[in-house]
Formats: C-alpha cells, structure tokens, sequence
C-alpha cells in the first residue's frame, strides 16, 4: 500500500455535494474523500445515489451544489473528457470495450499513437498494450487475441490495463465482479490491489461486500442520496455492515 503520510490531503474531496432530476433529489449533501493509493468501497442499495455519485467524479452529471477538490484544487468537471484529462478513469459494467477488435486496439481505443506518415503505429501498440498486461499479471499469448474470445476476467483485466497505460491518478470500478465466476472474481480482486500497489486510488461499487472487503482500506455506505456510514474496513465485518444498508434503506 502507498504511504499516504506523505501528503497532506486526500486526492480527491468532494464537500456538500447535491443533485436532482426534476423532483427526484438523487444526491443530498454528500461529502466523501479518497486518499492516495487508498481503496474505498462504495456500496448501497439500487437508487442508493452511488452511480449519480461516480458520475459526477466522471464528468457525465454536473453537481447543482457542492464543492470538487482534487489534490487540493477546486475542479469543474463539465465532461467525461475532462474527467480523463484529470487523471479519472472509470470502467463500467460492461468495460466499453469492442469484442470484434484486438486487445491492443481495445487498450488504446481513441488514442492510437501513430507514425511519422500519419498510419496507426501498430508496434507500438502491440509493445506498449503487452506490458500492460504482463505489469498487471495477465498472462495473454497476444494483443492481437479478439477481445470476444476473452474471459470475463481477463476483460476486466484488459479494461484496467487502459486505465494503468494511461497514468490514472484514480479508477473508479463499477461492479467490476459481477457475473464473474470464483476464479475471475479472484483476478479482479488481485487487480485492484496492484493499482493500490502502483499509488493509484480505487472506488469500488459493488452489491457484493465480501468482495470489497477483501481488498478495500474504507467502505462508504450512501441510502437514499445520503452517506450513512463511512468505517475502516478494519473496523466492522460484512455482517454489521448489511444491516447498516438494510437499516438506511429500510428504515428499523
């Protein structure tokens, strides 16, 4: 894990932060932080408010109020672009990769180097996409393998190598061990701890708390838009904190 004693402030300070659609207040005041090379889960119920939450880090919603710190300066985040531009990365559920194209054409989708007569510059690619992999253990014979043919696992995997290629500051992994089977799930979960290894930061949604345990330093519980629970994960167990989500989205 990263010393954070190091720096003074977390990465990434989101202070009162609130968003509505139409009558439907999503977000109510939240405040939540995430340290360098910190993991925090993120988890609630559906409607809990944790995707309006992530996409305002991603620039896909703006907040109506509230205040972005990102290492100690006030951020607008206007765009997913932007978002990127940043240091932010997010891999949704479904990876946004393109199963009929290479794994290495998957990595650098959108941002393809190029040679000197303007022609995507495939080497390139193909070196730079494979150490990738090999740094995050993903053994894969080559870049050129279909992403189509991949395991769930490996997919999540090639989705996280993008993200370390490009120098995330912070990833922000939404269910990334859904529908995976025990094994996958392992690999994700080993995925994310190199990231925590490298200084980059995590936020890790899911519905699966023993999952999130495993690899998360602090586990944020939010229910109806507002955050109920922010504890070490030293500091509690998955039962205690089931209840805590039942309580806040059901009531006692």
């Amino acid at each position: 894990m990263s010393d954070q004693s190091n720096y003074a402030q977390p990465l990434l300070q989101m202070t009162n932060i609130h968003k509505s659609f139409g009558r439907v207040q999503a977000l109510r005041g939240i405040d939540f932080d995430i340290g360098y090379g910190e993991v925090v889960g993120l988890c609630g119920d559906n409607g809990a408010g944790k995707s309006t939450l992530i996409k305002v880090i991603s620039g896909y919603h703006q907040a109506d109020e509230g205040q972005i710190l990102l290492e100690g300066q006030p951020v607008n985040i206007k765009s997913p672009h932007e978002s990127r531009a940043l240091g932010i990365e997010t891999v949704y559920q479904d990876q946004a990769l393109a199963p009929q194209l290479s794994i290495a054409r998957n990595i650098f989708m959108g941002r393809e180097p190029t040679t000197v007569l303007g022609l995507m510059d495939r080497k390139t690619m193909a070196r730079q996409s494979m150490e990738a992999l090999t740094g995050l253990g993903l053994k894969i014979r080559s870049t050129d393998t279909l992403v189509g043919t991949l395991s769930g696992g490996q997919r999540q995997g090639v989705a996280i190598a993008r993200v370390i290629h490009f120098k995330a500051k912070l990833v922000i992994l939404d269910e990334p061990t859904i529908a995976l089977a025990v094994k996958e799930v392992r690999e994700v979960l080993e995925f994310v701890r190199h990231l925590r290894s490298e200084g980059v930061s995590v936020i890790f949604i899911t519905h699966t708390l023993h999952h999130v345990f495993d690899v998360a330093d602090r586990i944020v519980v939010i229910a109806h838009g507002t955050k109920i629970a922010d504890i070490a994960t030293r500091n509690t167990n998955v039962d205690e904190l089931s209840d805590i989500i039942v309580r806040g989205t059901y009531g006692d």
